[in-house]
């Protein structure tokens, strides 16, 4: 079988992978935790987390003809639509809250997917989003009243705590309370 060709007339465009705007990228759409967000990954799989945010955040993500608000649309729909990716779900919900969606935008989306990826994908999504807009509050009041407490009477004394679970510990947890219901 020969080779396939281009068609007559077009050529493809060089894809550009900016490593240095990747990491800014990521560092904007995750602010504070950037570094974190990719975890222990490269102790995993060496250069593996360097690849991502490379070829994806420097490469796709640069690309023209969508804007930042309208890709992180069409992450939350992928990822809602490919269920049990919920730590990336829950990444993503986070971006689009940075970049200026509402949690109700969000929602939105995820509620419009429903007669196209099904309504137990949807309602999934849906869970990971309502765990991660509680923890936002929860971090946002958390630091509040932080901030309160130091201001008026210096700083605080150490709580004990139980551990927090993460969005999508919550989200996994109430879509097995679901699945059993």
């Amino acid at each position: 079988m020969p080779p396939a060709t281009a068609p007559a007339g077009s050529e493809l465009t060089r894809a550009a992978l900016d490593r240095a705007a990747g990491y800014a990228l990521l560092a904007d759409l995750a602010g504070p935790g950037a570094t974190t967000t990719l975890g222990g990954l490269d102790a995993l799989a060496p250069g593996f987390p360097d690849w991502i945010v490379t070829s994806l955040f420097g490469g796709t993500y640069q690309r023209p003809g969508l804007a930042l608000r309208d890709r992180q649309i069409a992450n939350l729909a992928a990822l809602t639509a490919l269920g049990g990716v919920e730590p990336q779900l829950a990444d993503h919900v986070r971006y689009s809250r940075r970049i200026g969606l509402t949690e109700a935008e969000i929602t939105e989306v995820i509620v419009h997917l429903a007669p196209y990826v099904g309504l137990p994908k949807a309602l999934a999504g849906l869970r990971v989003a309502t765990a991660t807009f509680a923890e936002a509050t929860e971090s946002a009041t958390e630091s509040t009243a932080g901030s309160a407490a130091t201001s008026a009477t210096g700083p605080a004394a150490p709580v004990e705590t139980a551990p927090v679970e993460t969005a999508a510990e919550t989200a996994t947890q109430v879509a097995g309370e679901g699945a059993r219901a």
